[in-house]
């Protein structure tokens, strides 16, 4: 890329007061256009800059709406201004600019002379040829996460990453970019507080993490942007939880998933591929051999080869069925629903020239237009089997026409039965920066004279392609949650699709750690329905020993799904799957994993409204809520790579090599607990381990990988099979069982709790509506050498009621106690089965016989 740096220098106050509180706008006219520099609080520890003129306009078409300012309940206890400078204290924060040179922003805490943020001296705002570059000082000591998804390992400090999405099939998870999304957010994160920057841009930029080295700049970071002027949030908290939250609170918190969302989702390639036998009996097939298997499904990825066409040229044309390979396509879909198997359907935002409505797109200005010609732009796409392609165009989401034309052909889809959409391909790798769009369905206002693709970002049509399928599904069923997967996202596309994943990642073992780092840095980045292809998307099929780790990995995350097209010499249209079944030794084990994943579903589901809620990604960093702790701050753990906290309670490791069955863990400590209440095993031999220290774990390849429960954390379990969401209402899938059994694991001390009482809360609903009423339920429990007393207290505003009557406590392996009810309720002991655990049932109960509310002996709130 060329550099023409230019800097403008000399900045004025545009009036000689401060318009509003926190709030200042410079100008400068060293350059032919004016440039103007604002600066803003927009929150207490959130603040808004812009750096733009006529020539670099601010982003048409931002990422993150514009937002109004909200300090009426924020003490600001001074505003300091001079000629060159002012100062702003907000709450505990303090915010200066100085514009003696170009303008330096500086934030920090009150109480702390550290400057936690910081621009890069006479070289803050520049402008960059046709966009902007922004520089900052860099701290090589901070941890930095975010950029939505990049490869391994977690902490991006020190490393290059292009600001662009393309389709990086088999790519190499430790050094492949870009990757799929287009998430310029970047949070620096370290002991005494963390900062986010956030750019609302499309365009494509770079971000350079402290990987440039400048003699006389010293160390930096900079983000560069190829077009348009600069609209940036720059965010403040003491903690990563505390800034992902205030970002939620900004570009929108995660949005629901359906319940089934959470499940087994399988998938391959070939089975729509299939003509003999056809797709539709191929796929019953593998739906039986799930039943055989005893192995639950909640749904099916049907990938795009149920729309290539029956005659040459055998090419997808999104929105049309092979009738061949699903002759009936309703009547299938309504055998799928009665094994309780949803489905979703591949759907890519591009046409061939030979797709039965292109000309009508065409005719529309429904796909881009090449500037030179004044025509359709074409361009090769991907369009048949692995590496075959043909002439095409993607589709513009700015036209009218184009936009009705898909949201209309998903709404079709979703009267024919089909559940929810697969938005794929969506990475808009388009070769051309001048290519112009119809800009039909933006307001007037919006538009800021150019119609190139560049300044509007190739980004946007991810955004507009999931608002339309989202909308196409809710018009079809108003009432019911749109479940958009994507593979592509900018930061707008999460306010639509609810769910991502990797990509097409490789089957390895560095390729099954890498992920684990790659899902820390998409938590922080909003992506929380997020997963990768079990056992890999590309390359060879995985050993019994990788295959099984990685299951067993995968079913202690948010999402879990084997999906692959596995390269095939021998079919290169159609390729290899995995399927759960393929190696019968480890077919027990396998099943045991997603059975167990099955019996957590309470816990996993509840850690997706919990994200909703509270911006928490379920999958977090070993440090999340340990800062404390400076062992959480060193290389091996900012790396993110071989552990992670599932929630509150699971503390998850993993084994990355073959023939090891010996695993390192580190178990985080909180400086301020009184007590080292520690963890607990729940792996053979079930023992209690001292927190803040690294520790061995026993871990056989058939039996687990390494999990530890947090002494004081609860888990809510439920049936280890499929269950019907107290929410569905469809009549074919009334053949699931009932969600009418509630457990909750516990983890007292293994003797004393030494008079603390341990709380944990977790969220129900009826896993489907689009507005649910979402209730919580608390469990309490302190322990004493002989008994373990516990309490359920039931939301206030709970007004979903679930179907369980009961909960049965349950102890960890080993521990023999009692437990006894807080309120002197009576307590049933269950006799133990498989589990060998210690259980007791506690009764729940309406008062007075009433429903509608819930009442645990006699303790509620």
């Amino acid at each position: 890329m060329p550099q023409l740096e230019t800097i403008p220098k000399s900045y004025k106050l545009v009036d000689s007061k401060l318009r509003r509180p926190a709030a200042i706008q410079l100008q400068s006219d060293d350059l032919e256009t004016p440039f103007s520099f604002t600066f803003e609080a927009v929150r207490p520890n959130v603040f808004r800059t812009t750096f733009s003129s006529d020539s670099h306009p601010l982003p048409p078409y931002p990422s993150i709406p514009q937002q109004e300012r909200n300090l009426d309940h924020a003490t600001i206890n001074s505003t300091r201004l001079s000629e060159s400078s002012c100062s702003f204290e907000l709450d505990d924060v303090r915010a200066s600019v100085d514009w003696s040179h170009a303008p330096i922003v500086s934030l920090g805490w009150l109480e702390s002379k550290e400057i936690l943020h910081s621009d890069l001296a006479f070289r803050s705002y520049v402008v960059d040829g046709q966009g902007v570059t922004h520089y900052v000082q860099h701290d090589r000591k901070a941890l930095h996460v975010g950029l939505g998804e990049k490869s391994a390992p977690m902490d991006l400090t020190a490393r290059y990453f292009q600001v662009s999405a393309t389709d990086c099939f088999g790519y190499e998870a430790y050094a492949t970019d870009p990757m799929y999304k287009h998430m310029p957010l970047l949070i620096k994160a370290t002991p005494n507080g963390c900062v986010a920057m956030v750019s609302t841009s499309h365009s494509r930029g770079s971000w350079s993490v402290g990987s440039e080295i400048d003699g006389l700049w010293g160390h930096f970071k900079v983000y560069r942007q190829d077009y348009g002027g600069l609209e940036e949030y720059l965010i403040i908290g003491r903690t990563l939880k505390d800034v992902v939250r205030s970002y939620a609170e900004l570009a929108g918190f995660p949005l629901l998933a359906p319940r089934w969302a959470y499940g087994y989702l399988s998938g391959g390639y070939r089975y729509t591929m299939m003509d003999d036998p056809p797709a539709y009996q191929t796929l019953l097939d593998f739906a039986e051999k799930l039943k055989e298997h005893d192995i639950p499904c909640s749904a099916h990825q049907m990938s795009s080869g149920y729309s290539i066409a029956e005659t040459e040229p055998r090419v997808r044309n999104v929105f049309t069925w092979n009738k061949h390979r699903f002759p009936e396509p309703e009547k299938w879909i309504a055998q799928y629903h009665a094994l309780g198997i949803r489905l979703l359907t591949n759907i890519k935002p591009f046409v061939l020239a030979s797709h039965p409505e292109y000309q009508y797109l065409a005719k529309n200005r429904g796909l881009f237009t090449d500037h030179r010609s004044g025509k359709t732009a074409e361009m090769r796409l991907w369009s048949a089997g692995g590496g075959e392609s043909g002439t095409g165009s993607h589709i513009d989401f700015t036209s009218a026409a184009a936009y009705e034309w898909w949201a209309r052909g998903v709404e079709k889809l979703k009267e024919q039965g089909i559940d929810a959409m697969w938005n794929d391909n969506n990475e808009y790798t388009l070769p051309n920066d001048d290519w112009t769009l119809a800009l039909e369905t933006f307001p007037r206002s919006k538009n800021p004279g150019s119609d190139k693709v560049g300044l509007w970002g190739r980004a946007l049509h991810t955004e507009l392609m999931a608002k339309a399928s989202y909308e196409g599904l809710l018009r079809a069923e108003p009432g019911v949650r749109p479940f958009v997967l994507t593979r592509s996202a900018s930061i707008g596309t999460l306010r639509y699709a609810c769910s991502s994943w990797s990509g097409d990642n490789m089957t390895s073992w560095g390729s099954m750690k890498a992920a684990n780092a790659i899902s820390l840095t998409a938590g922080v980045s909003l992506m929380h329905c997020y997963g990768h292809d079990i056992g890999g998307f590309e390359g060879p099929q995985p050993s019994p020993e990788l295959l099984l780790r990685w299951v067993q990995l995968g079913c202690h995350q948010i999402r879990f799904a084997i999906n692959c097209f596995k390269t095939s010499p021998q079919d290169n249209q159609a390729g290899e799957v995995i399927e759960p079944w393929m190696y019968p030794e480890i077919t027990p084990m396998i099943r045991k994993a997603i059975k167990r994943r099955y019996e957590i579903m309470p816990y996993i589901y509840s850690l997706g409204l919990e994200s909703h809620l509270t911006a928490s990604p379920p999958q977090r960093w070993v440090g999340w809520g340990y800062e404390s702790d400076p062992e959480v701050w060193t290389k091996p753990l900012k790396s993110g790579e071989e552990q992670y906290w599932f929630g509150d309670t699971l503390l998850v490791g993993g084994v990355y090599q073959p023939g090891v069955d010996m695993a390192r863990m580190y178990l985080p400590r909180r400086a301020e607990e009184r007590f080292d209440y520690g963890y607990v095993n729940l792996n053979a031999p079930y023992e209690y381990r001292a927190s803040g220290q690294w520790v061995s774990v026993s871990s056989p390849w058939r039996e687990s990988i390494p999990i530890f429960a947090k002494i004081g954390g609860a888990i809510p379990v439920g049936k280890n099979v499929q269950t019907r969401m107290p929410g569905d209402t469809k009549a074919e899938c009334k053949a699931l069982p009932e969600d009418d059994y509630r457990g909750v694991e516990i983890f007292p001390p293994k003797g004393s709790s030494h008079g603390r009482t341990f709380t944990t809360t977790w969220y129900e609903d009826d896993g489907l509506s689009l507005h649910p009423n979402i209730s919580s339920f608390t469990v309490s429990y302190s322990s004493t050498e002989e008994k373990v007393t516990v309490a359920l207290a039931v939301g206030a505003d709970n007004l979903f009621i679930p179907p369980w009557k009961e909960v049965v406590f349950i102890l960890p392996r080993g521990d023999e106690r009692y437990i006894e009810s807080a309120s002197g309720a009576t307590m049933e002991p269950v006799e133990s089965q498989d589990c060998k655990r210690v259980r007791y049932t506690m009764q729940v109960r309406g008062p007075r016989g009433q429903d509608g509310e819930i009442v645990c002996n006699g303790y509620h709130q």
